[in-house]
């Protein structure tokens, strides 16, 4: 008896079973099932106000030491429709643009004279450091002597506040040029005027942005010290009168005032960043 055996060729497909897939989710993917962002920015600040409240109507947090949330909010209703919110934010707005405009145009002015010339860093570097120690609140008194107790010294106040930390950051984002960019553009060819235009300026653009983004935060902080000078219309003028009266519930509507117009401004910055630096990809976070 013979066992023959049979063996498929060795070319012959042989049968498997079906492959796994295994689906690969992009992080985009990934993102859109979880809670957005700006969500997340809300918890803690709602937090607050909410253990703000429980403090208050427990009567831990007396209205005489701080008026409660619910307070506030009625105050700031009243007013609004009173027109005295919208007097005020018109005034402080209009101040703190005057201060920012000229601060801005000395301090781009200054900075680019004195990152681009070594002549222009040994005349104005030197006073400018100086004086940006100083502290500008102490200039106060001065500018009440120099420009009375007007509209003058305030927007003076803001104009110093934001030209300092400007020049700073102008100067330095100059000076961090990678000269090998600009050993390479002299290379190709580019004159002087082509290297400031396509290499020195856009790579210190975001130093700029980054120094105006603080500036903001200097002159609204100059505002709160500036409208304390013989001030008859803004939001320190309001936060002055309730001081005197003892109207804790006004003065946190005016805090809350500077900090919302501070962060629009700060978010509009934000917006530039994006659209001046579209060229550049950032790190945003893991």
């Amino acid at each position: 008896m013979s066992v023959s055996t049979e063996r498929a060729p060795t070319g012959a497909p042989t049968k498997r079973g079906p492959i796994a897939v295994t689906t690969v989710r992009t992080r985009t993917e990934r993102r859109e099932n979880r809670l957005p962002r700006w969500l997340f920015k809300l918890i803690s600040p709602i937090g607050l106000v909410l253990l703000w409240q429980l403090l208050s109507s427990t009567g831990l947090l007396s209205d005489d030491t701080l008026a409660s949330p619910a307070t506030v909010a009625g105050t700031a209703v009243d007013l609004w429709s009173e027109g005295r919110l919208q007097e005020a934010i018109a005034a402080s707005i209009q101040r703190v643009g005057a201060g920012l405009a000229i601060g801005v145009v000395a301090a781009t002015v200054l900075a680019t004279l004195s990152g681009l010339f070594r002549r222009g860093e040994d005349i104005i570097d030197a006073p400018m450091q100086m004086l940006r120690t100083v502290p500008v609140i102490g200039l106060i008194p001065l500018l009440i002597i120099w420009f009375g107790i007007g509209e003058q010294p305030k927007i003076v106040l803001i104009a110093l506040a934001v030209t300092f930390p400007l020049y700073m950051n102008i100067y330095g984002g100059i000076r961090n040029v990678d000269a090998g960019l600009v050993e390479a553009a002299k290379t190709l060819g580019l004159g002087w005027f082509a290297q400031v235009r396509h290499i020195i300026l856009p790579a210190a653009m975001p130093n700029a942005l980054v120094g105006l983004r603080y500036s903001l935060g200097s002159a609204w902080l100059a505002l709160v010290f500036g409208e304390t000078i013989n001030a008859t219309a803004g939001i320190g003028y309001e936060m002055n009168t309730a001081r005197e009266f003892f109207q804790t519930d006004v003065i946190v509507v005016c805090l809350v005032l500077y900090a919302v117009l501070g962060l629009i401004a700060d978010f509009i910055v934000r917006l530039l960043e994006r659209t001046v630096l579209a060229w550049r990809p950032a790190f945003s976070g893991a």
